[in-house]
C-alpha cells in the first residue's frame, strides 16, 4: 500500500459547478490512491461537512480512491447567489459534475441523510437519462451503461420522511448562532445531536471542529444560513410529490443497497425501512440500538457494517 494510500489526512481539492445564477466551486476532501479508479463517494447531511467520513474514509482507502465532498453553501464550498438553489436537483448537477471530474470506472456511495437524497436523486436521474449513466469510466454526453453505478448506502434516510423530525431538523437550521469558546461550540453540537448517539469528548470535538469556525473571535456555523429558506418552503403537497419521485426511484433502484439505521431515529421510521426492504429486492437493512437520527459512522460496528457491504463479493 503506497503513502498515498495510508494517508491520515485528506487531499483538499475543487470542481467547478453551475447553476442558473452562474458558477460555484465545490469542494471535496479525498482520500487514498488518486489513480485507484474505483471511487466511493460519501455525501454528507444537511448541515455536516465531508469531513464527518473521516474514520470511514481511513479504513476503505487502502480499497478506494474515498471523495467526501462539501455539499455546496457548506464547508470550505462556495455560498450560492441564489438561495432557491439549495435543493436536491441542485446538488445532484454538482455530483454530476464532480463524477466527470474523477471519471471512475467503479463508483459506489454512501449517503447520509440529504447525502442518501441526492444518491437517490442520481440514481433516478440515471434511469431515465442516458447521459448519466457511467461507460468505461466517463460520465458525458455520449455514455452508455457500460459501467452500471455500484453499491450505494443509505444512512438513515429513505423515500419516506418523518415530519416531525424534519420540524426538529428545521427549528435550528437558519439559526444564526454564535459562541465565545470552541467548547461551547461542542456542547451546543452535543445539545441538538443526540440522535448521533454516544461519543466521547473526543468525538464530540471531531464532530465540532468542521462545522464551526472561528471568525473575529468567535465561532460560527460553516454553512450559509440561507439553507433553510427552500427547507422551510416545503409544503405537504410538494413533499408527497417529492415522495412519489423518491419511491419510484427506490423502486427501479437495480443496484444493491444498504439501509442503515438509528434505532431511535425520528426521520426513518421502523415502518418505512421495512417497506424499502420489502419493495426492493437488492436492499437490506442494519439497524443500530442506541442511535437516532443519524449513525455517525465512526463506531467500529458501523464502519464493519458499511465495509462489508461495499467490499463483499
Amino acid at each position: 500500500m503506497s503513502a498515498i494510500a495510508r494517508s491520515t489526512e485528506p487531499r483538499l481539492d475543487s470542481v467547478t459547478c453551475a447553476s442558473p445564477a452562474g458558477l460555484h466551486r465545490m469542494a471535496y476532501w479525498e482520500w487514498g490512491d488518486p489513480d485507484n479508479d474505483r471511487v466511493l463517494l460519501c455525501v454528507h447531511g444537511l448541515t455536516r461537512t465531508g469531513r464527518d467520513f473521516d474514520l470511514l474514509a481511513q479504513a476503505l482507502q487502502g480499497d478506494y480512491r474515498v471523495v467526501c465532498p462539501d455539499v455546496v453553501g457548506r464547508g470550505r464550498s462556495d455560498w450560492l447567489i441564489d438561495p432557491a438553489g439549495y435543493v436536491v436537483p441542485q446538488y445532484v448537477a454538482d455530483m454530476v459534475a464532480l463524477i466527470a471530474r474523477l471519471a471512475p470506472a467503479r463508483l459506489d456511495w454512501v449517503g447520509t441523510s440529504m447525502g442518501g437524497l441526492i444518491g437517490l436523486g442520481l440514481a433516478g436521474a440515471a434511469l431515465v437519462s442516458p447521459a448519466l449513466r457511467p461507460s468505461r469510466g466517463r460520465w458525458g454526453l455520449d455514455a452508455t451503461p457500460d459501467v452500471p453505478l455500484g453499491r450505494m448506502v443509505f444512512n438513515d434516510i429513505g423515500p419516506a420522511l418523518d415530519l416531525d423530525g424534519l420540524s426538529r431538523i428545521g427549528s435550528y437550521v437558519g439559526q444564526d448562532i454564535r459562541f465565545a469558546s470552541f467548547q461551547q461550540a461542542v456542547d451546543y453540537v452535543h445539545a441538538v445531536s443526540q440522535g448521533f448517539g454516544p461519543h466521547d469528548d473526543a468525538g464530540w470535538a471531531a464532530l465540532t471542529e468542521h462545522v464551526f469556525h472561528e471568525q473575529d473571535g468567535q465561532w460560527v456555523k460553516h454553512y450559509d444560513l440561507r439553507i433553510a429558506q427552500p427547507f422551510a418552503l416545503q409544503t405537504p403537497d410538494a413533499t408527497t410529490a417529492a415522495e412519489a419521485l423518491l419511491w419510484r426511484a427506490w423502486d427501479h433502484l437495480p443496484m444493491p443497497a444498504l439501509v442503515l439505521r438509528g434505532a431511535q431515529s425520528d426521520i426513518l421510521s421502523a415502518e418505512t425501512a421495512q417497506q424499502m426492504v420489502s419493495r426492493n429486492a437488492n436492499a437490506r437493512c442494519v439497524e443500530f440500538l442506541g442511535v437516532g437520527h443519524a449513525p455517525t459512522l465512526r463506531s467500529e460496528d458501523q464502519i464493519e457494517a458499511v465495509r462489508r457491504f461495499l467490499l463483499t463479493a
